[in-house]
């Protein structure tokens, strides 16, 4: 199994790239055989336009690289910073860049990261307008992890005592979760009922 972490924050060291590496880690640790881990702050796309949809070379060599490894995959964990009660347009344009062929009926697990007590907007908004034509199902469960700064840190020093192990097995279950929901999925894309042509896109 291959489950894939998508960092959304354009900042390239960020609170979201840390905890997309601790993420990383916890998947090694026994949860999936393989992940890939792309960090929109380390690996910005230029905005979309439609040279996407008409095959630009520039923009189909661009895409290529994420796009495989994207389509390997069995499932996600979709990182997502609170910017202004908001979803970060990096991270919205990721989901205008990539469709149904890559994440279409896998299964996705939010993570919201905030500095203070926010971090329920972003999920609200991906959860309200990310999946339409791309496909991606996002499972039930999501976590928000505040005060963020005071977490997951590789510093045992600059981890809250109480805060930290909540969220590591908290972080720990909601994988465990997405792994099963992976298994399942996998079986009804096999069954061939998600390719229709007809029907393309979400309503």
């Amino acid at each position: 199994m291959k489950i894939s972490i998508i960092s959304g924050s354009h900042r390239p060291d960020s609170q979201s790239g840390k905890v997309a590496r601790h993420i990383q880690a916890e998947l090694a640790a026994g949860i999936s055989e393989e992940s890939w881990l792309l960090d929109l702050g380390r690996t910005p796309f230029p905005l979309w336009d439609e040279g996407v949809w008409n095959n630009d070379p520039d923009w189909l060599a661009r895409l290529a690289p994420a796009r495989e490894q994207l389509a390997s995959s069995d499932a996600f964990v979709i990182i997502t910073p609170e910017w202004h009660g908001q979803v970060p347009a990096g991270l919205k344009n990721f989901f205008l860049l990539f469709g149904k062929a890559e994440l279409g009926h896998k299964p996705a697990l939010i993570v919201a990261v905030s500095s203070g007590a926010g971090g329920a907007y972003p999920v609200a908004e991906l959860r309200m307008s990310s999946y339409k034509n791309c496909r991606i199902c996002y499972i039930p469960d999501h976590v928000i992890i505040r005060e963020v700064e005071s977490v997951l840190n590789e510093d045992p020093e600059k981890n809250d005592q109480r805060a930290d192990p909540w969220y590591r097995e908290r972080l720990r279950w909601s994988l465990g979760i997405l792994r099963e929901y992976a298994a399942a999925l996998a079986k009804v894309r096999a069954s061939g009922v998600t390719e229709n042509d007809k029907f393309g896109f979400g309503m």
